[in-house]
């Protein structure tokens, strides 16, 4: 595997084709399709919960959720009076699901700087074709970068239009509960308010956390079925916000989000069409924005023409 762009000719697995970045005792995977992070481990320990080469994402693992993350009901929304109709990639539930970059082949680009060339870094591309549910020009662009405390994530968007862009994004990697089941792992996350939801699975308003869904203090995964966004984060003297998952091996693989976002979202699994992958990890993704935010407008990015946005998040092995 290497850093150089293939052709577009050159056969792939069914992932897309392999990026690896190595540092030390860690190593990433990353794919063209979706830009996904198709493994990241420390010393062989998973921190993500892998899949195979020859598989597609079986439950969007490692995937860019652009240009909205989560769910937008019936994929309508109306922005600057024009209301628009996007596909319905959740027939089930009616709703156009995190995005439109997972499944599209990135673009990774020439090595950059130093930890480019030296195999440490990766730095995919991607231009938004315009379309009738969103007919904005938007360049996407991810770098994954090892560093000594872990797997550094930055993804900017720029509108390249002349409209201004509604805009959210977020990203779905699943820590992984390494040697033992997710049964006997516990987990925290740093959040004081919840998320409620109707039966889609879109928000109906917030509360306080409370009993099964308060999750500042370390608990088991025991009977814990998850598949909620939190807001109103906490944060360390860094400015960080974790989630946290301990394994049976008194490891923890953890997620930290940086300022740029303030929104977590995490699943148990329990529900996943592909029953072979039900709790098999938990799914840890930052987030700009919660559910519906193109109709709702909460936290949503108005991305001027000839504006950026930039996001950083990270993973590591405590």
């Amino acid at each position: 595997m290497s850093t150089a762009q293939p052709s577009s000719t050159t056969p792939a697995p069914l992932s897309g084709h392999q990026f690896r970045i190595t540092l030390d005792d860690q190593e990433a995977v990353v794919t063209d399709v979706g830009a996904k992070v198709r493994r990241y481990a420390v010393d062989g320990r998973d921190v993500f919960t892998p899949f195979d080469e020859d598989q597609t994402a079986p439950a969007g693992h490692g995937a860019v959720l652009a240009p909205w993350p989560n769910r937008i009901r019936d994929g309508r929304y109306t922005w600057d009076g024009v209301e628009r109709q996007l596909d319905l990639s959740e027939p089930e539930r009616s709703t156009a699901l995190h995005g439109l970059a997972m499944w599209q082949r990135w673009t990774v680009l020439p090595e950059v700087d130093a930890a480019h060339r030296a195999g440490q870094a990766v730095t995919l591309e991607l231009r938004l074709a315009p379309s009738g549910g969103y007919p904005f020009d938007l360049l996407l662009r991810v770098t994954y970068r090892l560093t000594a405390t872990g797997l550094h994530v930055q993804t900017v968007a720029t509108n390249l239009g002349t409209a201004a862009a509604p805009y959210g994004v977020g990203f779905h990697p699943w820590l992984s509960p390494g040697p033992g089941s997710l049964d006997e792992c516990t987990m925290s996350l740093d959040a004081r308010t919840r998320v409620t939801v109707d039966d889609r699975l879109l928000p109906t308003g917030t509360e306080p956390v409370a009993g099964a869904y308060d999750l500042r203090e370390t608990r088991s995964m025991v009977g814990l079925d998850l598949d909620d966004a939190y807001v109103d984060v906490l944060r360390d003297e860094d400015g960080l916000s974790w989630v946290r998952l301990t394994g049976s091996d008194e490891r923890t693989a953890a997620i930290w989000m940086d300022e740029s976002m303030d929104t977590w979202q995490v699943c148990s699994g329990d529900h996943l069409s592909a029953v072979e992958v039900r709790r098999t990890g938990l799914a840890a993704e930052p987030m700009s924005c919660v559910a519906d935010a193109f109709r709702t407008g909460d936290r949503l990015v108005r991305l001027e023409p000839g504006a950026s946005h930039e996001v950083t998040w990270g993973a590591t092995l405590l």
